[in-house]
């Protein structure tokens, strides 16, 4: 089975999530042992601390108790009498915090009593006896106030509610205890070790987390026993348990936090890059990468996108100039087709006229009279003309789209210009041309073989189109720094949106299959190129009451300016 690749934000999410779990995981483990070491031991200090505090409070007690005892035995010594001695006795019992009750007991009287032991606790009565000599045959024994004792014992340590502190004897018998628990003292008197050490605080117990510590003192007979609570437990060692692993848990979360939101504007960012990189594949160059920008994007990103928008501005830009490129090649194309088709066909009647006359002019077997040379020989004239011309608009195509016209600007009579014009248009003798121009029309700044070229292109133009036996008309109108002239005839409306085409190269307002007369469709672009080069504008205009003006603005020639 083939494993599925990853992407890299998953990849980074799983390398992420790894890195951050396991040392957290790992890091857990040691500073929980290291932090429950420590507790532990603070546990086990503070359990031997409260042991010597335990001992001097005794020590302090009974050592206080004894002394006192030991001073009623002196008072007794000096007392003959033993009813005065017991009648002495009561009334110390009475009068008395620490002593309630005393009993002088002869060993011979009862062989039971131990004369070894000072110290006797009834578990029973919870009683309390201290036991002294008053001479070989007779010992002094004091009830003591147990309450008073077990107070001034555990005064040090009233606060500790979590500790358990027993005090047995050499028979492990209870004798005093603070928090005591029944169950808690039998299990503490099982662990506890057969051979003591004396005078040293020592651990024993079976849980490491509740360290428990005993105390010897042999001069008085006692064991210190001080135990640490499970519920002490929970609130050191578990407590700072839970709180690690709290702040762990929080350091994770943030950790995966802040990983899922690195990786989700990393996503983001890579995204967009792919949809800029996947519209660039299906020809999409006007999509910009827009990443998002903020603390967590790294500078690699930001500089991938600044060169990859600049790509694809530099892309576009190539790809409009190759656009702009290949509609000029199409123009181009669509030029030489509308060429080849209009040239052919406007050469052919010309040549044909010129090689027929030609022919019949060079014919020897009929006899021709000099009327039909004449005639014949101007017809081929006119159609040289008619070629020539022709050919003129050819030529100065290429030098108007590349802008490259010789234009010669000299003061011209605009007067002769149209004379000449209208006698060089074909057919121009059958319908009434109406020149309004004045002889004394002033001069204008122009080049006299361009502007000549311009107003035979209108003329014709007007010729071509207008009704039959309808005039073209003239004008001419001067200010002081510019002419207006003015070519007028009547013919079709023509929409204003076809208007505007008419100075485009090949248009004609007759298609290819309703032609109804002849042209190159290039007068009105050439005229547009010419007048525009030398400093002039031209344009057209169609009304409703089928009147056509072309009209052609050039500078004045001032006086001052010849």
């Amino acid at each position: 089975m083939k494993l599925k690749r990853l992407k890299i934000v998953e990849q980074i999410i799983i390398i992420s999530l790894i890195s951050v779990l396991v040392p957290s995981v790992i890091s857990w483990f040691i500073i929980n042992n290291v932090s429950q070491q420590s507790i532990r031991k603070e546990l086990g200090n503070s359990a031997q601390m409260v042991a010597r505090i335990i001992e001097n409070n005794i020590y302090s007690v009974i050592k206080s108790d004894r002394h006192r005892l030991e001073e009623i035995i002196i008072s007794l010594k000096h007392i003959p009498n033993e009813k005065k001695q017991d009648i002495y006795l009561q009334d110390l019992s009475i009068n008395s915090d620490v002593f309630k009750d005393f009993e002088i007991v002869r060993p011979s009287e009862h062989p039971d009593f131990n004369t070894e032991k000072n110290l006797e606790f009834m578990s029973e009565t919870e009683q309390l006896w201290l036991t002294d000599k008053i001479h070989d045959d007779k010992y002094l024994k004091s009830e003591i106030n147990t309450k008073l004792i077990k107070d001034n014992i555990f005064k040090n340590i009233a606060d500790e509610k979590d500790r358990r502190v027993y005090v047995i004897d050499k028979e492990e018998k209870l004798i005093f205890s603070h928090n005591f628990d029944e169950q808690d003292f039998k299990n503490s008197i099982k662990q506890l070790p057969k051979n003591l050490v004396l005078n040293t605080v020592t651990r024993f117990g079976e849980v490491k987390n509740q360290p428990k510590v005993y105390l010897k003192i042999p001069d008085l007979n006692l064991v210190i026993l001080v135990n640490t609570t499970e519920k002490l437990t929970d609130a050191t060692i578990n407590k700072a348990r839970i709180k690690i692993l709290i702040a762990f848990l929080i350091s994770i979360a943030v950790g995966i936090f802040l990983t899922l939101l690195y990786s989700y504007y990393l996503y983001q960012n890579m995204r967009q890059l792919f949809k800029g990189i996947i519209a660039v594949s299906r020809g999409n160059y006007k999509r910009p990468i827009e990443p998002l920008t903020n603390f967590l994007t790294p500078r690699e990103i930001i500089l991938l996108t600044e060169e990859f928008n600049s790509m694809i501005d530099e892309i576009n830009a190539s790809y409009k100039k190759l656009k702009q490129k290949n509609k000029e090649l199409k123009q181009l194309d669509a030029f030489r087709s509308n060429l080849v088709d209009t040239v052919s066909h406007e050469l052919r009647t010309p040549l044909t006229s010129i090689r027929g006359y030609t022919s019949r002019l060079l014919r020897t077997d009929i006899e021709i009279d000099e009327e039909t040379k004449h005639k014949s020989l101007l017809i081929i004239k006119q159609q040289s003309e008619r070629l020539s011309r022709m050919i003129e608009d050819l030529l100065v195509i290429p030098d108007i789209e590349g802008a490259k016209l010789s234009i010669n600007i000299e003061p011209v009579n605009l007067q002769n210009i149209v004379e000449a014009s209208v006698y060089s248009v074909k057919n121009i003798e059958t319908r009434e041309i109406i020149n309004e121009i004045p002889n004394d029309f002033p001069l204008i700044w122009a080049d006299k073989d361009r502007l000549e070229q311009v107003m035979i292109n209108l003329i014709g133009n007007a010729n071509k189109y207008a009704y039959e036996n309808t005039p073209i008309k003239i004008t001419a109108k001067a200010d002081d720094e510019k002419v207006t002239i003015k070519v007028i005839n009547e013919a079709d409306y023509i929409e204003k949106h076809v208007l505007h085409t008419l100075f485009d190269k090949f248009i004609r307002i007759d298609d290819k299959t309703t032609r109804t007369t002849r042209g190159t469709g290039l007068g009105l672009f050439i005229v547009k190129g010419l007048v525009e080069a030398m400093n002039g504008s031209v344009h057209l205009k169609s009304n409703q009451d089928n009147t056509f003006t072309a009209k052609v603005t050039l500078p004045v020639c001032v006086e001052d300016d010849v």
